[in-house]
């Protein structure tokens, strides 16, 4: 079975910064997808980031230059640096992953950790 959890998430002022954690068992990064999604009470769930099984790495516009995903293989873990955090960071984190061999991240991700709060508040 593959499970993943989050964890690195809390309340942090603006302008800080927090390192999420996505632990992977039962999945292989080396032939899979590792995606980073946020959702806000209210909103839509949005897609933050993502690193496919080449490497390759993605950001939605709002987060660029601010966040960084990046992996460890040995670990079976990806992690996102959130750095300059604003207030409408403020969302509840998801990581996602999927079997996908592409050099793009999919559109499509089959298994889901349960969350971690990421809170930006003064």
């Amino acid at each position: 079975q593959v499970q993943l959890v989050e964890s690195g998430g809390g309340l942090v002022q603006p302008g800080g910064s927090l390192r999420l954690s996505c632990a992977a068992s039962g999945f292989t990064l080396d032939y899979g997808a590792i995606g980073w999604f946020r959702q806000a009470p209210g909103k839509e769930r949005e897609g933050v980031s993502c690193i496919s099984s080449r490497g390759t790495t993605d950001y939605v516009d709002s987060v660029k230059g601010r966040f960084t995903i990046s992996r460890d293989n040995a670990k079976n873990t990806v992690y996102l640096q959130m750095s300059s955090l604003k207030p409408e960071d403020t969302a509840v984190y998801y990581c996602a992953a999927t079997y996908y061999t592409g050099s793009y991240c999919p559109s499509r991700y089959d298994y889901w950790g349960q969350g971690t709060q990421v809170t930006v508040s003064s």
